[in-house]
């Protein structure tokens, strides 16, 4: 049987545009998982690997007009969109680059005999490596900085791991485009192309998590197939650890005061964060609980008027096009909901942005009958949820489950604790009294649910940064770790401690006259 076509399709029409390649057979993707296995001792060097990631985003740079035109030919994103992401992507590189440099993600320590300790203490000496080939599933909103040359590829190969990348099927000419890139950079620093894979297809993607010679695998997409990739990896003879990012609600608490002081504001900030790439970032706001009463409706007008005045858009392809559809008709036939702006097709090809209301008393009712709202709808509108006061609030927050982020829109006089006492992160007390400031009982109430907290702002935009954390609780993400900043990059590596080893044996990173110049936690203190 001949092997399937790979087609780029463009989004805009719905037209193949050109066939880029053959989905990968079995036998395709065990020489591509072995061509990255035996790259491994090419990237031990720490020199290397961040001449690497440089030269990768030298790459990129000079073929930014071929990697934009390329990207919006499939993606319909649009070049200032691109752009802005490739810029993005580069700098991710070169961030990584002086990481390894650095060095402090080997997290060296060293822990000198001591006889005098009840118990004694051996010579101990850990640091981390890195774990062998990463399986990296690219996303399908982020052709480039959550794809092949995304973070989880920079962070693979920073830590010393070859990539094996599973293309997204939404942007396969981008894919190949950039993964020839990062050969090139990969051939120009003497380290085998092979230790940047990818392959094509669906079976393709389930066999690479099979892989025996697999390590470790990071994916961005949905829950449904992000799950199924994580069980398959559970699965194995030999389990391996699978970092995936798989949904959102992105919840938004607007208090009374508020909305009281800028309900103009945040109704347009909202309708910007929530359109934002036809509403399609994995950080887009898809719950508000906003009050009700007159400043609850200001809000609600003004982001009224904000998203109808946002022309309709093409998502990424068009079966993401018909679930969006789907989704927003199944939401709005709920018992409660109307819809000041209607959410759904705008065309052939396209979809408008709108947004529902419904009462908040709706959702934190146990019985399961609006549970839907509950749930992440990928494409431009968000619910809109009127409460009548914090208990009401709480009691929905209680029904969510973990999210990438969520955001508090605070009145100035909210932003400290009324008695000066804060609440600890992670504390669910009860609403009603506690003796501190509303401010402080809602960033309590949300920090077990998110893995970052936004306050005042919105959470579309996910600064590249060493205190960055992209993930959060289950279904957000399958393990603790982040996609994106500098500690990105412990999801690839473990730790291993030698004891009581001749100095001659050990690993340059652990001598005592630490040639390599790391920076190291010696019998407890820190040399930097």
């Amino acid at each position: 049987m001949a092997a399937a076509p790979v087609w780029s399709v463009d989004p805009r029409t719905g037209k193949q545009r050109e066939q880029v390649a053959v989905e990968a057979t079995s036998v395709e993707v065990d020489a591509a998982v072995r061509a990255a296995h035996d790259a491994r001792g090419a990237l031990a060097d720490r020199t290397v690997r961040a001449a690497l990631l440089r030269r990768a985003a030298g790459q990129l740079d000079g073929a930014g007009e071929r990697i934009v035109e390329a990207a919006d030919a499939e993606t319909a994103l649009g070049p200032a969109r691109l752009t802005g992401e490739l810029a993005r992507t580069a700098y991710q590189l070169r961030a990584f680059a002086d990481l390894v440099e650095e060095g402090a993600f080997l997290d060296v320590r060293i822990d000198h005999a001591d006889s005098a300790l009840t118990p004694p203490r051996p010579d101990l000496r850990r640091y981390k490596i890195p774990l062998g080939v990463v399986a990296v599933y690219a996303a399908s909103n982020f052709p480039l900085a959550f794809s092949v040359p995304g973070g989880d590829t920079a962070s693979a190969l920073a830590a010393g791991c070859p990539v094996v990348v599973k293309a997204h099927p939404d942007h396969p000419a981008t894919s190949e485009l950039v993964a020839a890139l990062l050969r090139r950079a990969a051939a120009e620093v003497g380290v085998p192309e092979g230790a940047i894979g990818l392959v094509h297809g669906f079976e393709a993607g389930i066999e690479l998590v099979r892989h025996p010679l697999v390590a470790a695998a990071g994916f961005t997409g949905s829950v449904r197939g992000g799950r199924a990739l994580y069980d398959a990896a559970a699965a194995r003879p030999h389990p391996i650890p699978f970092h995936g990012e798989l949904g959102s609600l992105n919840p938004v608490v607007v208090t009374e005061a508020a909305a009281e002081e800028r309900a103009e504001e945040i109704g347009a900030g909202l309708a910007g964060s929530m359109t934002l790439g036809t509403g399609q970032f994995c950080v887009k706001p898809g719950l508000v609980l906003a009050p009700r009463g007159p400043a609850g409706d200001r809000l609600e007008r003004a982001l009224a008027d904000a998203v109808s005045a946002t022309e309709a858009g093409v998502l990424l392809d068009h079966r993401m096009r018909d679930a969006f559809v789907d989704g927003v008709r199944e939401r709005a036939a709920l018992s409660g909901v109307e819809a000041p702006v209607t959410p759904g097709a705008g065309g052939e090809h396209t979809v408008g942005a709108g947004f529902l209301t419904v009462p908040a008393d709706r959702l934190a009712d146990g019985g399961g009958t609006h549970d839907l709202l509950l749930e992440e709808c990928f494409g431009p509108v968000t619910v809109l949820a009127r409460y009548t006061d914090e208990a009401e609030i709480g009691a929905v927050l209680a029904r969510l489950p973990g999210n990438l982020t969520a955001t508090l829109q605070l009145g100035a006089g909210e932003c400290g604790g009324e008695d000066g006492v804060p609440v600890p992160p992670g504390d669910r007390r009860e609403f009603a009294g506690g003796g501190t400031g509303r401010g402080a009982r809602l960033l309590a109430a949300v920090t077990p649910l998110a893995g970052r907290v936004v306050v005042n702002g919105w959470p579309t935009g996910v600064a590249v940064a060493p205190a960055q954390h992209h993930g959060g609780p289950y279904p957000a993400t399958t393990s603790t770790s982040t996609s994106v900043g500098g500690t990105a990059v412990e999801r690839w590596l473990r730790p291993v401690a030698y004891q009581d080893t001749p100095p001659a044996l050990l690993p340059p990173e652990l001598r005592e006259d630490n040639p390599l110049r790391l920076p190291r936690r010696v019998d407890g203190r820190y040399e930097g």
